[in-house]
């Protein structure tokens, strides 16, 4: 009784009483179904990807992770882009944005943004520059960072699936694939045109 929020991911769920910082998960015990460790008191919100949960208290910057632990969903864990869990909190992090595989915090107020886990996930932002940046997206692939104010945009992730900013000319998509997979190299190829934010408002 007195749940306040429900979240999900494809394989659990987190029912969370934000009143008195209680919060019941279930789902596969060796996954993000199992969230008895984690303390909810104070906290304000819960994001998840694939894999794994993470609870934020945006009031103290305090941030927790859980799922299966085979991937690198806690800060500086195995594939992980996040280097400690003391310099995200002490980001003051406003907004939380997530793939399949990787998560990313932000601070708005400071330009400043963090991202972990598959780079081919969107794990790895070490050249977003996000000082300005009014808005981000993701889908399950890629994110998008925008700053509507001055029209640039930033695209990273998975090529194909959104991972720059841009579309793809046929026959450099046919160049790069190999019966139904994709080995599409994700970050060096330029087979992609560039494409101008300005005057955008809504993505």
């Amino acid at each position: 009784t007195g749940v306040t929020d429900v979240y999900s991911s494809p394989r659990a769920f987190v029912a969370l009483n934000r009143n008195i910082g209680k919060a019941q998960c279930w789902g596969p015990s060796w996954t993000e179904g199992d969230c008895d460790d984690i303390d909810f008191v104070g906290v304000t919100d819960v994001y998840y990807t694939s894999h794994a949960f993470m609870a934020l208290n945006k009031n103290s910057g305090k941030t927790q992770w859980w799922g299966d632990t085979s991937f690198f969903w806690a800060c500086g864990g195995i594939m992980s882009g996040c280097s400690d869990l003391e310099s995200i909190e002490s980001m003051g992090v406003t907004e939380v944005h997530s793939t399949e595989w990787a998560f990313l915090v932000l601070n708005k107020n400071s330009g400043k943004g963090q991202c972990w886990g598959s780079d081919s996930y969107g794990g790895d932002c070490s050249d977003v520059d996000f000082v300005g940046v009014t808005d981000v997206y993701s889908n399950g692939y890629a994110f998008m960072a925008l700053n509507k104010n001055s029209g640039k945009g930033h695209c990273w992730g998975r090529v194909l699936n959104g991972g720059r900013c841009g579309t793809f000319e046929d026959e450099d998509i046919r160049d790069h694939l190999d019966g139904d997979y994709y080995y599409y190299d994700y970050y060096t190829s330029d087979a992609y045109i560039d494409m101008d934010f300005a005057g955008i408002t809504d993505v």
